[in-house]
């Protein structure tokens, strides 16, 4: 009777329990990846709910914040020259280089600008780029030192415009 318990303890019930662990596992995967998807759906949802809210604020920020590239040029020329009147520095130079490879939306026109002043009113030239009501990104600035212990402003930056 022993011998038979053994045999039908590993021939029967031991596979029978690996089956069942195997599939437990499977089980358990797959409502771990169901919940995973109900998730991903319910935020796509919502995503493609604000879709339209969202082409609204990008056609506002076009519209509002990006010059047409018509008067890009001379936008971009009234914008530096406010923004160094308000800051306190002597501009150097300013070199304009406009990209016609657009691959989105929006076009940029480089801008290359030399000032000369005092320390705050750089870091006041520079804020007062980044914080105009033109869309600038500021890519890069360098400061060294100029004549007569000014600082020398050397600042590459992009205006983005509508083309």
């Amino acid at each position: 009777m022993l011998l038979l318990d053994v045999v039908l303890y590993f021939g029967m019930f031991r596979p029978t329990q690996a089956l069942f662990s195997s599939e437990d596992q499977q089980f358990a995967a797959l409502r771990r990846r169901i919940f995973d998807e109900e998730v991903r759906i319910e935020r796509l949802t919502k995503l493609r709910a604000t879709l339209p809210e969202t082409g609204k604020n990008l056609a506002a920020l076009e519209r509002e914040h990006t010059p047409p590239r018509r008067q890009a040029f001379s936008q971009a020329k009234g914008l530096v020259r406010r923004v160094v009147e308000q800051s306190g520095t002597q501009l150097a130079s300013v070199a304009y280089k406009l990209d016609n490879n657009t691959s989105g939306p929006l076009q940029r026109l480089g801008l290359v600008i030399n000032v000369e002043g005092p320390f705050p009113a750089m870091m006041k030239f520079a804020h007062g780029l980044e914080t105009a009501n033109e869309l600038v990104m500021i890519r890069n600035f360098n400061l060294v030192l100029g004549d007569n212990g000014l600082l020398g402003l050397r600042l590459v930056g992009d205006l983005y415009l509508t083309p």
